[in-house]
């Protein structure tokens, strides 16, 4: 069985963990990138580059 039917079934209301992950990468990262790869419309990779600035 697929994950996003195994949460759909068991999470009924709750946010998918694939969403999730994203909404966390973005609450942590304060410069960077956020990739996300799909195969056949579904989400199955999250890429999260941090860059760190430092003043001249």
């Amino acid at each position: 069985m697929s994950a996003t039917k195994e949460q759909s079934k068991g999470e009924s209301g709750a946010t998918p963990r694939a969403v999730q992950t994203v909404l966390d990468a973005l609450e942590k990262l304060k410069f960077g990138a956020i990739q996300l790869t799909v195969h056949e419309g579904r989400l199955v990779q999250v890429d999260v580059t941090e860059r760190h600035r430092y003043p001249n």
